[in-house]
């Protein structure tokens, strides 16, 4: 009974803890932009990156019989 009576009270302090982040990264703006984030990952930063196609050709190949 003594250990529910000190877990009950951490367990409430953890769930105020992760609400109180929660708005706070709210109110930063955290969550304003959702639909960028997921279309940014799809931009390329890196136009001298190497050349897939030509990367995939010079891998040896076994052949076929």
């Amino acid at each position: 009974m003594t250990s529910l009576a000190m877990l009950i009270p951490i367990a409430l302090g953890m769930g105020l803890l992760g609400l109180v982040a929660f708005f706070w990264a709210l109110r930063r703006g955290q969550f304003s932009d959702l639909d960028g984030a997921a279309a940014r990952i799809l931009i390329d930063d890196d136009p001298s990156g190497p050349d897939v196609g030509k990367v995939l050709e010079e891998i040896p190949r076994e052949p076929q019989p």
